[in-house]
């Protein structure tokens, strides 16, 4: 494993453990040898973890959309910056550069990138570790709402194993860094039938 994607905020949340994990965050990928992947800002939860990635010596690399975001500052001291056409190919590059992904907290544009990486190796797109840093219960919801995907037959229970979860970083990337794929049985990897 050499990049780890990180989707995050561009804004850093009421509570302060937010950005101290996400800083956390950076700092053990940069001390792992792990470089960063990120949205390319220099805004919110995405710009301290960069910072954090930068200041303890790592490698981190952005990816923006060229003029799509007014609000969003692209950061100016990254390791490397890629400027894309739109949202489809900042998320397909991205991917291309990760060996695993993790979301902090954010928002809408957090969840559907998590949600899309998480679809891609279920359908097996891919087959690379998703993870989220579950801070402060942040996305505990969300795992609740997996569970009652299950129950409600929407999900075999095996699926549930392609998200990965913890609340510290450290334990977060030990998880991804030894992540064995679940055997998956679903009708997208089915023999064909006819």
């Amino acid at each position: 494993m050499k990049r780890i994607c990180v989707y995050a905020g561009s804004n850093p949340g009421t509570k302060p453990v937010y950005t101290e994990k996400a800083k956390e965050l950076g700092m053990e990928l940069a001390k792992r040898g792990l470089e960063l992947v990120y949205g390319g800002s220099n805004m919110g939860l995405m710009g301290s973890t960069a910072n954090a990635v930068l200041e303890a010596g790592g490698a981190a690399i952005g990816v923006m959309p060229r003029g799509l975001f007014r609000g969003e500052m692209a950061h100016s001291g990254l390791t490397q910056f890629y400027q894309v056409e739109n949202m489809h190919e900042r998320k397909a590059k991205m991917s291309e550069l990760s060996d695993a992904f993790i979301a902090l907290p954010g928002g809408y544009g957090t969840f559907e990138e998590l949600f899309e990486a998480l679809c891609w190796g279920q359908i097996g797109i891919h087959e690379k570790p998703v993870g989220v840093l579950n801070v402060d219960d942040y996305y505990s919801p969300l795992i609740q709402l997996v569970e009652t995907a299950v129950a409600a037959g929407f999900m075999p229970a095996t699926h549930k194993e392609l998200l990965i979860v913890d609340s510290e970083p450290v334990k977060l990337l030990d998880k991804l860094t030894t992540y064995k794929r679940p055997n998956l049985t679903n009708k997208w990897n089915e023999p064909d039938q006819s």
